[in-house]
């Protein structure tokens, strides 16, 4: 049986950089910064005073304002982003099988803003005070749950959790299903809000973050000689994925083709990385998508602007693209957004995706003084001009998981 072709009929985005699609890849384009002090709460005793807030966010709109109050954080901005997908998509407005709708939407850690208040009401005022919205406003899976309930979608629903991985992984899945007949129209992504004191005190321990709180628009600096670490985001970004035939026939517009998708495992360590996972991850989206690697035209890298783990990326293009990896476009977005966890696949594939439709490669910025280690091109500081048939989208994450996204233009 032959796969059925899956297209983008509809993108949702809420980021560090602005809450929809338009705001967000003008800023990113532009090279804009969405990283400051961090506001959400008083981070005067962290090492990590800095991350990337979404700013002036709000739920009116998209979500009823009761059930909103009941949500953590990262829900809100999940189901924000999930409604302007399918408003965007036009799928509201039209006669679809709703029992062949599913949704696979995803998060690297969940409710932990909501786990960190409710853990502090138990120990102050004892087990009774426990919210009774805590439990299900906390849970992984539930952007994915109030979606299909806000639209009676009826066909598969859950979350992945895979770290940093996690929302290709989402994508991944969900192109699947359509490509083997099981849904016509998925929505697939990822959110997170860990921008919380335990989840930086966290991070910090670990020693994974960036310090530069005196300059917090150049502290995430990938492939920059002075890189110290990454910053935290937050955000979410929700695709509809659909059937060509089935888009087609409703005259959709489409934004690009998933073609290829990629998943491994280190099998070594828990936080290090190795450079054969990430290789096989995008060999097997290559093989997946039937290219050769002289293809591939742009990579939205991983760069989380660690020390290692930027290193270790660039040895791992340069292994699967051999001599093709000085002819590449890479970036890193995440120099503008910080690592957004498991949401940072789903708004690296937007702007993978309009990259390859609008043919500009986004920068990375911060680029100052280049690790001579790190010697691709990563389009330094300022976007460029690029005619664009494929894109590859790179997400690795703690435990060793590796995914892989391929994109191309229709």
């Amino acid at each position: 049986m032959s796969k059925r072709r899956v297209v983008i009929t509809g993108i949702g985005i809420v980021s560090p950089v602005g809450n929809d699609l338009a705001t967000s890849w003008k800023n990113i384009v532009a090279g804009v910064s969405g990283i400051d002090l961090i506001t959400h709460f008083d981070a005067t005793n962290l090492a990590t005073k800095i991350a990337g807030e979404v700013k002036g966010f709000s739920t009116d709109g998209f979500v009823d304002a009761r059930e909103a109050r009941r949500m953590d954080r990262f829900i809100q901005l999940g189901m924000v982003a999930g409604v302007q997908a399918v408003r965007d998509s036009g799928i509201e407005d039209c006669n679809i099988d709703k029992e062949r709708v599913g949704l696979i939407i995803g998060s690297g850690i969940g409710g932990l803003p909501s786990i960190e208040e409710n853990s502090i009401t138990l120990k102050e005022k004892g087990p009774r005070r426990i919210s009774p919205f805590f439990i299900p406003g906390a849970l992984g899976n539930m952007i994915a749950g109030q979606l299909s309930i806000l639209y009676g979608y009826k066909g598969v629903n859950y979350g992945v959790v895979s770290a940093c991985a996690s929302s290709n992984h989402c994508m991944g899945d969900a192109a699947r299903y359509i490509e083997y007949g099981d849904c016509d129209i998925m929505l697939a992504g990822g959110a997170e809000a860990s921008i919380c004191a335990v989840g930086m005190a966290g991070f910090n321990v670990l020693k994974a973050l960036s310090t530069r709180n005196d300059d917090p628009k150049t502290a995430s600096r990938p492939w920059d000689k002075d890189r110290d670490g990454f910053v935290m985001g937050e955000g979410s970004a929700v695709f509809v994925l659909e059937e060509y035939e089935h888009a087609k026939k409703r005259g959709a517009k489409i934004y690009a083709e998933i073609v290829g998708y990629g998943a491994t495992s280190d099998a070594n360590h828990i936080t290090a990385p190795t450079v054969d996972g990430p290789a096989r991850s995008m060999r097997m989206a290559l093989k997946n998508a039937g290219i050769n690697p002289e293809q591939i035209g742009y990579i939205n890298a991983h760069g989380t602007s660690t020390p290692l783990g930027d290193l270790n990326e660039t040895n791992a293009v340069k292994e699967v693209f051999g001599e093709h990896a000085y002819k590449l476009s890479v970036s890193s977005t995440k120099s503008m957004t910080g690592h957004l966890l498991g949401a940072a696949s789903a708004i690296e594939a937007v702007f993978t995706v309009k990259a390859i439709q609008d043919g500009i490669i986004p920068p990375t910025i911060n680029i100052f003084e280049q690790d001579p280690e790190c010697d691709l091109d990563y389009t330094a500081n300022v976007a460029k001009e690029r005619s664009l048939e494929y894109g590859m989208s790179n997400s690795f994450g703690f435990g060793g998981t590796n995914s892989t996204v391929i994109f191309k233009k229709v």
